[in-house]
């Protein structure tokens, strides 16, 4: 299906969104959708015929446990409700722990690098099959942007992921500015990872902005997008005509304008590229998959079984990796030590970021003091059951080891504890809450 020029639909450029000219489809975080009814915004655009893909960001494909049955079932009626040609995940685990490993549950709140290894190909493959098979509608996967790599790997990136679709079919959503990011902080060639990868499986293009630091590059999607992803996106045009192209921008929202010259500098890069196909010939033969590789399995055969033992090999290695970046242990052999604490504070960065727009009120009532509070409580805790759990396991830290000097804000933080914490047994921390505000209320 020929998608076009898309942008990437949120909340906060819902109006600008609207108003551009030229976009053919958006792309929404399914997981900020609620699965029986669409926002406002997204009912007219598509009114007005423009398609709207869900983006999902949680499944954690590439993470030693078979895919949540839950999760899979939200975005399948994600997909049914949006009526979209297709939905997208990513090529990378979100946490890890729990049974497989007989250790706690770990999250990441972040998508992490799958090892290139057989093993986490197999998972991987198996995993796909079994989404594939829960969804309605053909699934594309994309390449995520990583700080760190895994020791020992025995296939590139595109050796990857043309295994990953020879296996299961999948379909492709390349991330060329993950590809840069890929090539600063990994040393990752992209042109070398686009021509090993199987370019007419690809179901459309990610280019989003991003900022060096101290010699690494952050994907951090709120930034401008930069000539070196361009470049990346040409090298890409020169080899294949990819059915669509999408802006994506998560924070630090430009004016409408800005996002429209960003749009068109996209095109312009597009044309000049494609101008270019016919004088450097397609590495690979033209032509899209096979009729039994369409992105979406039958269901009349069985999933392809990982190797026995590559599960649990791979929750090992996946659990000792996320638990040296969220719970200070010690680091796994073989990986880059100042890579892994770069990529420790990216993390906790984020989970703080995360939780304050989950519950600005926290920020609010806490002031200057929120940002510090909130790293120190991450340090010793870590995220095991999402970042609205994490907001209120975060209150209750503050509210058991004393409170805060402000009387008024110590009032405010309990009753905000007290309304979102839910009918639940009274345990300890509960009865402490309720004797504090007794107290603070003067009984």
């Amino acid at each position: 299906m020929k998608l076009g020029i898309g942008i990437g639909w949120r909340p906060e450029i819902a109006a600008e969104v609207e108003a551009l000219t030229g976009v053919d489809w958006v792309e929404v975080v399914a997981e900020n959708l609620c699965a029986d009814h669409l926002p406002d915004s997204l009912v007219r655009l598509r009114e007005r015929g423009v398609t709207v893909v869900p983006h999902g960001v949680s499944l954690g494909l590439g993470g030693a446990d078979r895919p949540d049955a839950e999760r899979l079932a939200g975005l399948a009626a994600r997909a049914e409700l949006l009526g979209t040609p297709l939905v997208t995940e990513h090529i990378a685990f979100v946490r890890a722990g729990g049974p497989l490993t007989a250790s706690p549950r770990l999250e990441a709140g972040h998508l992490l690098p799958v090892p290139r290894t057989w093993d986490a190909l197999e998972v991987l493959c198996e995993n796909v099959a079994i989404a594939q098979d829960a969804l309605p509608v053909p699934l594309a996967l994309e390449n995520i942007a990583a700080l760190v790599s895994w020791p020992d790997e025995e296939l590139t990136e595109g050796q990857f992921l043309a295994e990953l679709v020879e296996r299961t079919g999948v379909r492709l959503l390349i991330d060329v500015a993950n590809l840069h990011t890929n090539h600063v902080n990994l040393g990752q060639d992209p042109a070398k990872a686009l021509d090993e990868l199987p370019v007419e499986a690809i179901a459309y293009v990610h280019v989003a902005g991003g900022v060096e630091r101290n010699g690494v590059w952050h994907d951090t999607h709120a930034h401008p997008v930069t000539a070196p992803v361009l470049d990346v996106l040409a090298e890409l045009r020169s080899r294949v005509d990819p059915p669509g192209v999408l802006l994506e921008r998560d924070d630090a929202f430009p004016p409408g304008a800005e996002l429209a010259a960003e749009l068109e500098t996209i095109r312009v890069t597009l044309r000049a590229a494609g101008e270019l196909e016919t004088i450097r010939p397609t590495l690979r033969a033209a032509g899209g998959p096979s009729g039994a590789r369409k992105g979406t399995r039958t269901g009349t055969t069985a999933p392809p079984a990982a190797r026995p033992g590559a599960r649990d090999r791979t929750a090992v290695a996946q659990t000792a990796l996320l638990s040296a970046l969220v719970a200070g242990t010690p680091a796994p052999e073989g990986f880059d030590h100042r890579r892994l604490r770069v990529q420790s504070r990216a993390l906790a960065a984020k989970r703080a970021d995360v939780v304050a727009k989950v519950a600005p009120e926290l920020p609010e009532i806490l002031g200057d003091g929120y940002r510090a509070a909130f790293l120190d409580y991450a340090r010793s805790r870590p995220m095991s059951d999402g970042y609205r759990r994490d907001a209120l396991d975060f209150v209750e830290r503050i509210l058991v080891s004393g409170g805060l000097p402000d009387p008024v804000a110590q009032r405010r933080l309990t009753h905000w504890w007290e309304d979102r914490s839910g009918p639940r047994p009274p345990s300890r921390t509960t009865r402490i809450v309720r004797a504090a505000r007794a107290v603070l209320a003067g009984k």
